[in-house]
């Protein structure tokens, strides 16, 4: 069998073959692009957790094999994926796997993951485009769906961030980027803090962006779930910076990071109103003292797209089981 990156399905070059919309995120390999809002992590070894992970309202749930395991719980954790992805399957949420990053974890943990049915798979330290490829042929032998398992990949040390869009392009199957800020944080030796990571979210976010995926990430850590106002503004100026997804760790997290990448009602309200002003005219013109052309235009029906799916209560996401 020819590796991937030597098929036609494993096509490189930047954007992957994506084709970017309003949102950033493009669809890759005939795939439709993601459009989550939020993720939560759970520990995939930790059973009252998950049992409640879809209640949550998170758009997709990630179980994680990796930091949220301990290493002497590695090889039960993945024997239980097969429950942990049965109780969450038929949910409104997508279901992926956060796998390992050593070679000899991450081949069993993907084994055990596409077994289950996972649409997605994070990819956790992420150093290369080879990296990616790599696993990308690992999963094309253990799919029985041709591409239907997506990446996310996580970049989480200064090589790599000067390598994001090789990463964000390296195959197919990459549907996000988010640069993970403990990690990257030590490899920088900053702090994990919104003005110590602004540039190097920054970087990770015009990486996904050019390649026309799902630009995942909040310009803080969100480690601290106890000071709930400080996170909702962080996650603000995440989405104003241009972030589309953020990542929650605790449940209390997942409605402040829905309701910040959401549309809100005035943002709703005024796409609305130049819509409706549009209506019947060609090329540019004025609307309340403001320019209104073709990129405006094509925001307001992106926010009303995005608004109508959430209100529909589920953000469009590959099959999750």
């Amino acid at each position: 069998r020819a590796p991937a990156s030597h098929r036609p399905d494993g096509r490189r070059g930047a954007g992957g073959g994506a084709r970017p919309d309003m949102n950033g995120t493009g669809a890759q390999a005939g795939l439709e692009p993601l459009d989550w809002r939020s993720i939560l992590f759970v520990p995939a070894d930790r059973e009252r957790f998950v049992a409640k992970a879809q209640s949550r309202g998170a758009d997709a749930i990630l179980l994680d094999l990796e930091d949220a395991v301990e290493d002497d719980r590695k090889d039960a954790a993945r024997a239980g994926l097969a429950r942990a992805v049965g109780q969450l399957r038929g949910g409104p949420a997508a279901i992926g796997v956060r796998i390992n990053r050593p070679l000899s974890l991450a081949v069993r943990d993907i084994a055990a993951a596409v077994r289950t049915g996972a649409s997605i798979l994070s990819l956790p330290k992420t150093e290369c485009g080879e990296h990616v490829r790599l696993l990308a042929e690992v999963v094309d032998e253990a799919e029985e769906t041709s591409g239907s398992v997506r990446f996310i990949v996580n970049i989480e040390s200064a090589a790599a961030l000067l390598r994001a869009q090789d990463i964000a392009t390296a195959h197919p199957r990459v549907a996000a980027l988010v640069v993970g800020p403990e990690d990257l944080s030590h490899s920088l030796g900053c702090e994990p803090t919104p003005d110590a990571l602004q540039l190097p979210r920054q970087m990770g976010m015009i990486a996904a962006r050019a390649a026309g995926i799902l630009p995942i990430g909040l310009i803080g850590s969100n480690t601290d779930f106890g000071d709930v106002e400080a996170f909702r503004q962080m996650v603000c100026a995440s989405r104003r910076m241009g972030f589309a997804c953020g990542s929650a760790i605790h449940p209390a997290q997942v409605p402040v990071v829905n309701k910040a990448f959401s549309p809100t009602a005035q943002e709703v309200a005024a796409a609305r109103d130049i819509l409706a002003a549009a209506s019947g005219r060609r090329g540019a013109f004025s609307f309340e003292g403001k320019m209104i052309d073709k990129p405006v235009l094509q925001r307001a029906e992106w926010q009303l797209r995005r608004h109508a799916r959430y209100r529909a209560g589920r953000a469009h996401h590959p099959v999750s089981g």
